[in-house]
């Protein structure tokens, strides 16, 4: 496994695919035969309206191949060789942040139901956000095992890298976790959008993990891009299932775990540049509202909704913001290995 960790990835990589496939369409059926419909909001045009009652949830189709085979493939190795054991950290997280999505897709089920009071409040989910990203923080900052590209910073372009002082590095990691996980829940709105998006950036900070040797988050990452892939083979337009928050933000909590793990998150803005932009679209559209006393930035936001309103369809937003993602990635790639 160690001697030719790519192709081992890959392969493993390819099996998730294989497995989401096959399990897929079975899941779905039972989503349906649940009535875990998706809620849309009033305000998005006429053609997501009719994706109303769309199965949603499927981010668990993305957790569960990925805990099952990640814990698997690293549970083997910590018991032959004592190593890889800081990939749990990653899926645990992953599977916090996933439950704290679901109970939001729950919430907005039950809201479609006529049942008002149910579900979390934006705040209490902001603090079991932040509260899981401290518990990693606190991890990674303080079990050097497995972490040796955490607590440091590298700079793009110069090669150098630096330590950061614990006092620095919890607060930085627990905004990069949180920060990710809600970018890319602005992300998902448009069928395919997330799921592409989340696949490039994973391969991106796969082959950034490869380089520095770090074979088991290559593994994970690689892990999660077959995830992706077979989510997306029921997410293609039209839709079949809906990620929910409960993929969204299991997803960019991740991408942000990873990002530190390799060290490499200042490439962070530029391999996700698509969801950077999503939440920053957003931000900016509702503090211009405030500081203009009702105008709007962007026709509305999150970003891809400003250029479907402005006539672009829902296949050639997808299409175009996938380039753009994975373009940005490869710059990512370009500037870890300078």
């Amino acid at each position: 496994m160690t001697t030719s960790p790519i192709p081992f990835a890959l392969s493993v990589g390819a099996v998730t695919f294989l497995l989401g496939v096959i399990w897929g369409g079975p899941f779905i059926e039972i989503l349906r035969r649940l009535k875990l419909g998706k809620n849309i909001q009033v305000e998005l045009s006429e053609a997501h309206q009719k994706k109303r009652g769309t199965p949603t949830m499927g981010g668990i189709m993305i957790i569960v191949p990925t805990l099952l085979i990640g814990f698997a493939i690293n549970i083997a190795s910590v018991v032959q060789t004592g190593e890889g054991a800081s990939i749990f950290l990653p899926l645990l997280v992953m599977t916090g942040y996933g439950l704290f999505g679901m109970l939001d897709d729950w919430a907005g089920i039950k809201q479609s139901r006529g049942v008002v009071g149910q579900g979390l409040s934006a705040r209490v989910k902001l603090y079991g956000q932040l509260g899981l990203a401290v518990v990693a923080a606190l991890v990674i900052s303080f079990f050097d095992g497995g972490f040796s590209y955490a607590n440091q910073v590298i700079i793009p372009l110069l090669g150098i890298s630096f330590p950061i002082s614990p006092l620095l590095f919890v607060p930085l990691t627990v905004f990069i976790i949180t920060a990710s996980a809600n970018a890319v829940n602005f992300t998902d709105g448009l069928d395919g959008l997330a799921g592409i998006i989340s696949a490039s950036a994973f391969a991106a900070y796969g082959v950034i993990a490869f380089l520095q040797g770090q074979i088991f988050l290559t593994q994970l990452c690689f892990i999660l891009v077959g995830a992706c892939f077979a989510f997306l083979w029921y997410n293609s337009h039209p839709a079949q299932l809906f990620m929910g928050d409960t993929g969204s933000m299991a997803l960019g909590s991740v991408l942000g775990v990873i990002a530190i793990m390799t060290g490499q998150w200042l490439l962070l803005p530029i391999i996700a540049i698509v969801p950077v932009a999503e939440a920053a679209s957003s931000l900016l559209q509702i503090y211009y509202f405030k500081w203009t006393k009702g105008q709007r930035l962007f026709r509305m936001a999150p970003l891809h909704n400003h250029f479907e309103l402005g006539g672009w369809s829902e296949i050639q937003i997808v299409q175009r913001f996938w380039l753009v993602g994975l373009l940005s990635a490869m710059i990512g790639v370009a500037l870890a290995l300078l």
